[in-house]
């Protein structure tokens, strides 16, 4: 199993606000489109629930609480822990995406072997966050530069050595 993590940050790993994206990248919507598609994306409730639909072309799985009562599409795979869907998913060959929010990404830190960040070269007020790693344990890539609205950013992977 190969998990791998894809956000969008600010300069102190702002992930976002009320439930909602920080900013309006519409070109780093189509960068995670990209290298989401055809692929498992695995979030938490709230993050689907930020969802327009359902992410089209890629296998969507929700991580909920035992006692969540809510109900989801059938299209969309549940868990109900970690260990539930790291079982289920062990051998798994394709590359799985850990897309947010801010609990799965401090969860599945340990277990990322890739991060695809969209780091953006502004502050911001959030009220979630990007768990801090430490980058020394990770080869940087920058892969491009771009900018929406005037916002700059780059597309960065961070491969673990």
């Amino acid at each position: 199993m190969k998990i791998s993590m894809i956000a969008c940050v600010g300069k102190n790993l702002e992930l976002g606000k009320n439930n909602d994206l920080i900013w309006h990248l519409p070109n780093d919507l189509k960068y995670f489109k990209k290298v989401t598609s055809g692929h498992v994306v695995v979030m938490g409730k709230n993050t689907f629930k930020s969802l327009p639909k359902i992410l089209p072309n890629r296998k969507n799985i929700v991580l909920t609480f035992p006692d969540d009562s809510e109900k989801f599409p059938d299209e969309v795979e549940v868990y109900h822990s970690i260990p539930e869907f790291l079982e289920a998913y062990k051998d798994f060959p394709e590359e799985i995406f850990i897309i947010g929010g801010a609990s799965l990404y401090k969860q599945f830190l340990e277990y990322a072997d890739t991060l695809y960040l969209t780091e953006v070269d502004l502050e911001s007020s959030a009220d979630v966050y990007f768990p801090s790693f430490d980058k020394t344990l990770y080869e940087k890539e920058v892969v491009f530069e771009n900018s929406d609205n005037g916002i700059i950013y780059h597309h960065v992977i961070y491969r673990r050595k």
